[in-house]
């Protein structure tokens, strides 16, 4: 069902248990009034549900083409009943004395934001662990974990980091350089990208290896011109210790996921994408059975797994508006700064390393053609021209086998295109969904990597919005911020983050603030097949509501970053609150 501005009854699904208390009979009685006219239906609604929140005064860009923008906005339980102006939204209100009032002061108003691309309960727990995001210098980066290890027990493995070695030059840190800070601890960073990682001495004893462990396919471990390991793994190659490593216990993954949730709602985030694991899953259903959540999650599972998910959604369904599954995650490659993306001609700073593929190109298809053929919805990530172009043949080939139906595959990151590959995404409904952040993160120095022919067409933004393909935006949190007001920054700018670019890098792949918006929102809705229920400001659709300092689609690009969410609403529920202007009557 598409969502218009009409008032034709529209299911409410297993909404959450803690939200939603109404009697059955009562959501039945709404359904079923129809009026004639706007306001009669508007008035029907909130005579038989209330109105129970309702916001004026504000500047609301809807995401909705029919009105595209309102002043008011009014909400029944966990549904918007009206958008309109101001003047309309308030006789509601002060029909329902218990309604909470907020006035928005001139304040800009958009959909709750949608991050389509996040590692969820991995990033929540990182939270609590080591931080060397931003660690400068080798100096820093031993600094900080030598500190961390000083406050965990004995035996506690030091996880997390998110350490960029382009910040200090481009040396791969060692073990050298932690093992006398960690003597009983084992250390298992990851790089920001979560391509490669650096482990210990202890944690590489953990994973049994040494200088005969051999590589593995799809991975790579580093070692030096003696043939030792140095500490650092390479995709595939990270197993080794991976597999080693004490897993975290549902405690940690609970307190991680409400972490998280937390942590992206002061960002205005309402929805996630989370790729992971069938472990995240179970953590989000302990959450949902609590009534705890205050994000929505469309939970996506490993591609390699795609049985257990149909059989999963075959037993149970695809889930409710709080949380849905239903979505499979492959890998074709790693990534650029790892040099273990997948390029059609070698790297300009290694001109014999051209990247690899993870998994093989027949595995990639019998698994995109088998989730396909279930019902359930592929997700791929590829990063290098190479790997886009091995996913997007694939995708065409199963769609022509497997004959048409609204499939909305989806390619993760899209990082590195090749011309011909541009008008693909749109003919074959293939969406990109991407990160902006990294763009003005990886632009410090992709140039080096690729050169600046092959740049022209990193994340492509505008040739790809231009081909008429439907762009997702979302952070790849842990990897960048979880913040979509940097993110359309990012998108909208392009100025790199080491200041070198005032203009942006590759100026012409910049887009407008509002089409940013709408990748952060009802194109993220509709990537995650949400379209009917969010997405967008309409009546009958969740309220999931955020508010923005300042109008962003009018001041000077430079400043976007610089702009504050003051509030944020989930399911009609206020679950962050900085703006100091709402009240109640």
């Amino acid at each position: 069902m598409v969502a218009d501005d009409s008032c034709a009854p529209r299911p409410f699904g297993n909404t959450h248990s803690r939200l939603n208390r109404r009697p059955l009979a009562i959501h039945i009685a709404a359904w079923a009034m129809i009026a004639a006219t706007f306001q009669g239906c508007a008035t029907t609604m909130s005579q038989e549900k209330g109105v129970t929140l309702a916001i004026v005064n504000a500047k609301v860009w809807t995401a909705n083409p029919r009105q595209p923008w309102a002043s008011g906005i009014a909400v029944s339980g966990d549904r918007i009943t009206l958008v309109g102006s101001s003047a309309e939204v308030a006789k509601l209100a002060a029909a329902a004395p218990l309604a909470r009032l907020i006035d928005a002061g001139g304040a800009l108003v958009t959909p709750g934001f949608i991050d389509s691309h996040v590692h969820f309960v991995t990033a929540g727990v990182g939270l609590a662990s080591v931080q060397l995001r931003d660690a400068s210098t080798p100096q820093e980066f031993t600094r900080r974990i030598r500190e961390y290890a000083a406050t965990i027990p004995p035996g506690a493995w030091i996880t997390g980091g998110d350490w960029d070695h382009t910040l200090w030059g481009g040396e791969l840190p060692r073990h050298e350089w932690i093992d006398s800070v960690t003597p009983k601890n084992p250390v298992w960073v990851q790089r920001l990208d979560g391509h490669m990682a650096l482990a210990n001495k202890l944690a590489m004893a953990a994973g049994n290896v040494s200088k005969t462990t051999p590589d593995i396919a799809g991975g790579t471990i580093v070692r030096s011109a003696g043939g030792d390991p140095t500490g650092i793994f390479k995709d595939n190659a990270q197993s080794y210790v991976d597999n080693a490593r004490a897993p975290y216990s549902d405690e940690m993954l609970d307190r991680g996921l409400e972490a998280a949730m937390r942590y992206v709602a002061e960002r205005g985030v309402t929805s996630v994408v989370n790729m992971g694991t069938f472990k995240d899953l179970a953590t989000f259903e302990r959450a949902h059975r609590a009534g705890t959540m205050i994000t929505r999650v469309y939970a996506v599972t490993p591609i390699a797994e795609w049985e257990r998910l149909r059989d999963t959604v075959a037993a149970r369904g695809k889930g409710d508006e709080w949380l849905r599954i239903g979505g499979l995650k492959g890998f074709v490659d790693g990534s650029l700064g790892s040099h273990t993306a997948a390029m059609f001609a070698p790297f300009t700073d290694s001109p014999k390393d051209s990247g690899f593929l993870v998994e093989t190109e027949k595995d990639l298809y019998d698994w995109t053609s088998a989730g396909d053929k279930a019902g359930l919805q592929v997700i791929v990530h590829a990063i290098g021209d190479r790997a886009i172009n091995t996913q997007l043949n694939i995708f065409e080939r199963v769609a022509d086998e497997n004959g048409p139906r609204d499939r909305r595959f989806r390619i993760e990151h899209a990082q590195h295109l090749s011309a011909g590959d541009v008008p693909r995404f749109a003919k074959l409904g293939v969406i990109p969904s991407m990160q902006p952040y990294h763009a003005i993160d990886d632009g410090r120095w992709a140039e080096r990597v690729i050169g600046p022919d092959r740049a022209k067409l990193t994340y492509a933004f505008k040739s790809l919005w231009d081909a008429g393909a439907r762009l997702a935006f979302g952070s790849d949190w842990f990897v960048a911020p979880p913040t979509p007001l940097l993110g359309i920054y990012a998108a909208v700018t392009r100025r790199t983050l080491d200041g070198k670019n005032p203009e942006g890098w590759i100026p012409e792949q910049k887009i407008t603030v509002e089409d940013a918006l709408k990748a952060y929102t009802v194109n993220g809705a509709y990537a995650s097949f949400q379209d009917s229920v969010k997405g967008s400001i309409e009546r009958g659709k969740l309220a999931d509501i955020v508010m923005i300092d300042r109008d962003i689609t009018r001041v000077a690009p430079a400043t976007i970053a610089d702009a504050k969410v003051t509030m944020t609403i989930v399911g009609g529920r206020v679950v962050y609150d900085n703006s100091n202007k709402s009240g109640n009557h």
